[in-house]
């Protein structure tokens, strides 16, 4: 088969790489019907994080199942499936309580950006839909995978609720969806943080009321002056900047929630600050699984469409350049289709 490998900072290209095989009889192979490029997928492509040895990438998707391990029984070739980014058993203590990603026998896929990929833990990893989705459905499904799911945590962590305001820290992929929960979840208000015309465009779509452009301490202070002086109930963190927590933390009404998820990079926080503002803090990687169901029938019954957010498709054998167009920020997010 053929799918993306990373080399090196700004050097991804599409090879040639072994067939994926049932590995462990919890595996399960599908042929992805689409993928894409993650925003995270830059924090090593712009040399943030070591690239280290070249290695495939990718960690979202949906597709069909080609095969399954004989300890699979709940899935079949043929269905389509939606997935997570961290695989789950969806039965041990902590998928129980609603954290499946971090299953005892959690691992994190890192492989999708590929024409097939091999699913550990399949049976509590993947869902099936009803028959197979109209391909005008499969970008929203992909975003369920990650975006819109972590989005969603974000929302969840934060604590939103009916008539409350909620600021979205980031307009990336995952602050959009972030505002689809946050409205989804019963906001009144909802205050999108961006300064790129498009983006903030797409926010209003799907439901941010007010938008700021400022950053930092002037974006803090924008937040203080529309809200009474006082901040906003939820502030849902969806960069991983210590400039883009700080603002959230600082955005935070006293008693207000922040949801982090944008993965952490020099991000520290005062715990004296913490203790005295009052501001609870909750986060980590998204839960996806716990909101698979609900989120695919919001998306297949048409009441949100978080497929939006791909604003550049591209062949798979094109997937450098949706790595370099969303460096470049001249693309929201690359769907890339095999």
């Amino acid at each position: 088969m053929r799918g993306a490998v990373m080399h090196a900072s700004r050097d991804v290209r599409f090879e040639t790489l072994d067939d994926p095989k049932i590995l462990h009889p919890t595996d399960a192979i599908i042929r992805t019907a689409v993928t894409c490029v993650c925003g995270s997928d830059l924090w090593p492509y712009r040399g943030a994080e070591p690239v280290g040895d070249p290695h495939p990438m990718g960690h979202e998707y949906v597709g069909f199942v080609e095969e399954v391990g004989s300890a699979v029984t709940s899935l079949r070739p043929g269905q389509f499936v939606v997935g997570s980014f961290a695989t789950s058993d969806n039965t041990c203590p902590n998928c129980l309580r609603g954290f499946q990603s971090n299953c005892v026998h959690r691992e994190f896929m890192s492989t999708c950006q590929a024409e097939y990929v091999r699913i550990p833990n399949a049976q509590g990893t993947l869902v099936a839909t009803d028959g197979t989705p109209g391909e005008e459905f499969w970008p929203g499904l992909l975003a369920v995978s990650d975006v819109l799911g972590t989005g969603w945590w974000a929302a969840d962590a934060a604590a939103v609720k009916p008539g409350s305001t909620a600021v979205v820290v980031g307009d990336g992929a995952v602050g959009l969806c972030a505002v689809i929960a946050a409205k989804e979840m019963g906001a009144e208000r909802i205050i999108a943080m961006s300064r790129h015309a498009s983006r903030q465009n797409l926010a209003l779509q799907f439901g941010a009321t007010d938008i700021v452009a400022e950053r930092g301490d002037a974006g803090v202070a924008r937040i203080k002056e529309l809200t009474g002086g006082i901040g906003a109930d939820s502030v849902l963190e969806c960069v991983g900047t210590s400039q883009s927590m700080r603002q959230a933390l600082h955005s935070a009404r006293p008693g207000g929630s922040v949801g982090f998820v944008g993965v952490p990079h020099g991000v520290a926080v005062d715990g004296q600050e913490l203790f005295f503002s009052h501001v609870g803090l909750r986060g980590g990687p998204a839960p996806v699984r716990r909101y698979l169901p609900d989120l695919i029938e919001r998306v297949l019954a048409g009441s949100i469409d978080p497929g939006k957010v791909f604003d550049l498709t591209l062949p798979l054998d094109q997937v450098a350049e949706g790595y370099r167009a969303m460096d470049e920020r001249r693309a929201i997010k690359a769907l890339l289709k095999p």
